[in-house]
């Protein structure tokens, strides 16, 4: 009974946390995953990039949200970048593969000041498997059987300014609405998928010559939800190691790392853990890892 009344609760908190709170994928290293969400960002920071992400949230509980990303950038010139991503996110009952082209155009603000414009297309397949709901004890709705469920294109836009000492970004990666599960009453229905808007902040102060403090936030908003904010403060040394911690205002903490192996790798950890007793008394904390190889050109 006990096992029992835990799995519903296990349920409960992903179609209210992941569903309401969560329709697009969190990054707890978002300084590092920011072309997934903006494309502005393609090819920005003058450098060919390849970037793997697997954040796995939720340990032991099952059906607990888990992210693979992958995205390449580089720039075509002096003023023009590009990208591309594929994200599969799978949460609960739900499966959902991405894959995007990012363009990006440099518009020169001052000396050390740039700002960067973006537009992104591509699309997304969606799949639900809903003969998992009555083993879970949630009713079908009959709605689900018009739930479209093959390929469905996205188009998003983004603005980067990107400066020596800092950054500001605002984005819009997906406009088009689309659908998916919801739960009202104990019945899983179906909903609409809202834009998600995120704005995103930090600046570079110098402490010493091999010492900076970073700190940044970024902030999520879509229609029907709270906002939600993660607010970090790191320190880089010797621009080789990133050590920090962030606070999300949906109630949870993580600390993180950044080490630059090599010229041509980065590897990247962050751990959350959930302040919510109803999450951190079921879970092991929230596990991100990524991995970046950077590809220089060579001098002429």
């Amino acid at each position: 009974m006990k096992f029992y009344k835990n799995t519903l609760t296990i349920v409960a908190i992903l179609l209210f946390g992941s569903i309401y709170a969560q329709q697009e994928p969190n990054y707890s290293l978002y300084r590092y995953t920011m072309n997934v969400i903006n494309p502005a960002f393609a090819g920005a920071d003058g450098n060919t990039s390849f970037t793997s992400n697997l954040r796995s949230q939720w340990i032991n509980v099952p059906g607990a949200p888990e992210t693979q990303s992958f995205f390449y950038s580089q720039p075509l010139g002096d003023k023009i970048g590009i990208g591309a991503s594929i994200v599969g996110d799978q949460v609960f009952i739900e499966r959902q593969t991405s894959l995007n082209i990012d363009f990006s155009y440099r518009l020169q603000i001052s000396e050390a000041t740039n700002l960067f414009l973006g537009l992104k297309a591509g699309g997304s397949t969606y799949n639900i498997e809903r003969g998992n709901l009555a083993n879970l004890g949630f009713q079908d709705d009959p709605a689900l059987n018009d739930l479209d469920t093959g390929f469905r294109p996205n188009v998003g836009a983004g603005a980067y300014l990107m400066n020596d000492k800092y950054f500001l970004s605002l984005s819009v990666p997906s406009i088009l609405s689309s659908e998916r599960i919801d739960e009202s009453e104990g019945r899983v229905t179906q909903a609409t998928e809202e834009a998600h808007v995120y704005l995103s902040g930090g600046y570079n102060f110098r402490i010493s010559e091999n010492t900076e403090f970073r700190p940044s936030t970024m902030i999520r908003y879509v229609s029907g939800s709270p906002i939600s904010a993660d607010i970090t403060a790191a320190f880089r040394f010797n621009n080789k190691f990133e050590l920090g911690a962030a606070y999300r205002t949906d109630e949870a903490f993580s600390g993180l790392m950044m080490i630059n192996i090599a010229d041509w790798m980065d590897l990247g950890y962050a751990y959350e853990s959930s302040t919510r007793d109803d999450i951190s008394n079921l879970s092991n904390g929230t596990h991100e890892v990524l991995v970046r190889f950077n590809f220089k050109k060579k001098s002429d």
